[in-house]
């Protein structure tokens, strides 16, 4: 085969310097974005059923900007009052400055990490005396329960989004060379919206050990893995495979 239609499961780059406009550069390749996920929230109903008391919590940690929007969404719908006393451990700097579109930056305690859990985890343990409320999806990683878990951190998980198949419907030529995805409920949405999808030639490049272990469960041949020692990067892996199929049909020639 030869590459010429390449199909990520992602929204379209915020900007045209981007590494997939590279692949596109370099090899010719047309690449287009599509999100096969979208977030919806949990109604404070829904919520209610956890009994998760947002007031007994001294402090919230937050991994994205959708855990903001939906932490004070929550707390807008249950008419809560968030303390000035309130503490927010922060995993990037950008996210602690988005939380400007709710709070009085100055006034509060934010801590920020340098992009990974595993450092902002410093901060928390040095904040032990703290009790935790920690907004997530219906669908996450485990490695933030663990890590808090290990480190014997007072916590709560507020289940407050959900991750649910995006409608697709309105895609009708889904004949691609690779289909990129990069989480499980991305193989999930595959094949609720395409029920009749047969593989065949179509390779299937998944990042992440559970993003594959989804796909290989739902029967699909995985024919591109990331991350790897040789390619660290999705956009690294789709370029080694397409250097080799350049070279296989060489060949062929």
């Amino acid at each position: 085969m030869k590459v010429k239609r390449i199909l990520v499961s992602q929204p379209v780059p915020q900007t045209d310097k981007n590494p997939y406009q590279e692949l596109c550069d370099k090899h010719g390749v047309k690449i287009d974005f599509r999100q096969f996920i979208e977030v919806a929230e949990v109604s404070a109903k829904e919520f209610r059923k956890d009994k998760v008391n947002i007031l007994e919590h001294t402090a919230v940690i937050l991994t994205s900007k959708t855990a903001i929007d939906h932490f004070f969404r929550i707390c807008e719908e249950l008419r809560i009052v968030i303390p000035d006393t309130m503490k927010y451990f922060c995993i990037t700097e950008s996210i602690a400055f988005y939380l400007q579109k709710y709070i009085t930056y100055r006034k509060r305690k934010i801590f920020v990490g340098v992009k990974t859990f595993e450092n902002l985890m410093e901060l928390i343990v040095k904040h032990k005396q703290e009790n935790y409320l920690v907004p997530l999806s219906d669908i996450h990683q485990d490695d933030i329960p663990t890590l808090l878990e290990k480190n014997k951190i007072k916590y709560s998980k507020a289940i407050l989004y959900k991750t649910v198949s995006a409608n697709l419907s309105d895609i009708t030529d889904f004949t691609y060379d690779i289909l990129v995805f990069f989480s499980p409920r991305g193989i999930i949405s595959l094949r609720e919206n395409f029920p009749t999808f047969v593989q065949n030639g179509t390779k299937i490049a998944t990042f992440g050990e559970s993003t594959a272990k989804e796909a290989r469960d739902s029967g699909l041949r995985i024919d591109i893995l990331a991350p790897t020692p040789e390619a660290p990067s999705m956009t690294m892996a789709l370029d080694n495979f397409i250097k080799e199929d350049i070279k296989k049909n060489k060949n062929f020639e």
